[in-house]
């Protein structure tokens, strides 16, 4: 069976390229990739029969690279960290998926069960899981002082921190300010369309209205955001790449 392992952690890959080859299977990998562009070349060129896909890539989701490749026929392994909505979509749409680190019994389980579903079978049971994915991975729910706000982050158009506080600044012109870091939310909103132009905030992709050359951000409200000279390239480099699905 013709092999994809798509995992943006190549230790994840080394491990998982061990275990394979401790099984006896016929599983031939043909090829490993960390990002969804990467991915998608290759899964064009190859034709997988069978892909181990991590959930959270360096440039998008497992569920980019999936709209990408929607016309090939490949069985699907999803690989995931421990987060309950992870869980919970997987574990509602009955997909295969494997935990990190990666155990060899349920590698051994999930290679059973991918071989007994036909591949528009699991193609109907991974868009029960995007619609959950996409419904859990949209909410934020912020500590305040005196309660828990649930935030939608379709209308968080930046955050802004300061003196160990961070601003939350939503379209619906609504406020909330927590006693946490930027960088306590980076990792969470960066896997959601949001950049950090700047030391001081988080920017979420879809309000930029534009970028000009003078390293400043214009958002689609009329806020202005600085983005720093040594984050320029990187801010680049998302903001144009960036595509609004």
């Amino acid at each position: 069976m013709k092999t994809l392992l798509i995992e943006d952690k190549a230790y994840i890959r080394k491990g998982l390229l061990n275990l394979l080859q401790l099984i006896d299977t016929k599983v031939e990998v043909i090829g490993e990739c960390e990002s969804v562009k990467d991915a998608v070349v290759v899964a064009n060129a190859c034709k997988p029969e069978l892909v181990f896909l991590d959930i959270n890539l360096t440039d998008g989701t497992a569920f980019d690279f999936l709209e990408q490749t929607e016309n090939l026929s490949f069985k699907v392994i999803f690989i995931t960290a421990y987060e309950e909505y992870a869980l919970k979509a997987l574990k509602i749409g009955a997909v295969d998926y494997l935990l990190k680190p990666v155990d060899i019994d349920d590698l051994e389980t999930a290679l059973q069960k991918v071989t007994t579903l036909s591949v528009n079978q699991q193609k109907q049971q991974i868009k029960t899981v995007k619609q959950v994915w996409n419904t859990e991975d949209s909410k934020l729910i912020l500590s305040l002082q005196d309660s828990f706000q649930v935030i939608d982050l379709n209308e968080l158009l930046f955050c802004e921190s300061d003196k160990g506080y961070t601003t939350f600044y939503c379209s619906t012109n609504k406020k909330y300010i927590v006693s946490k870091t930027l960088k306590e939310f980076e990792d969470r909103l960066c896997k959601a369309n949001f950049t950090r132009p700047h030391q001081s905030f988080l920017v979420n992709l879809k309000f930029i209205d534009k970028y000009d050359k003078a390293g400043v951000i214009h958002l689609k409200n009329g806020k202005k955001i600085p983005v720093s000279s040594r984050k320029k390239e990187l801010f680049l480099n998302e903001f144009l790449n960036w595509k609004n699905t």
